[in-house]
């Protein structure tokens, strides 16, 4: 049996891509955002902020969480979402490292 896709590239192109995905929707892009602009977790409904049905909001949460992103606490009966600053950090890492690949090259190309 052939090789899954992904297992033809390595871990680190792997998670470049998963990020790149992460951020290929406004929505998330959109909650991360408010993440940032409250400063602290929200544990309310993003709904009203983000314009969008509740269902699709939560399936955007979830896209954010599963790349841990974000981090989220059950509180009661509502879970409160905040950004995950170690994995923020980590992924600013990766990705300034495969853009700035260029700034390194010395050679004249075409």
């Amino acid at each position: 049996m052939g090789l899954a896709k992904s297992e033809m590239f390595t871990d680190k192109q792997n998670l470049i891509s998963s990020y790149a995905k992460v951020f290929g929707h406004p929505a998330r892009v959109a909650i991360l955002e408010h993440l940032f602009a409250i400063n602290s977790c929200i544990c309310g409904d993003l709904v009203d902020v983000i314009g969008l049905a509740q269902p699709t909001i939560s399936q955007h949460l979830k896209e954010l969480k599963n790349i841990s992103l974000i981090k989220g606490n059950v509180e009661g009966t509502s879970v409160c979402y905040c950004i995950h600053k170690e994995n923020w950090t980590a992924m600013k890492a990766t990705i300034n490292e495969f853009l700035n690949q260029d700034i390194n090259c010395n050679t004249d190309c075409c």
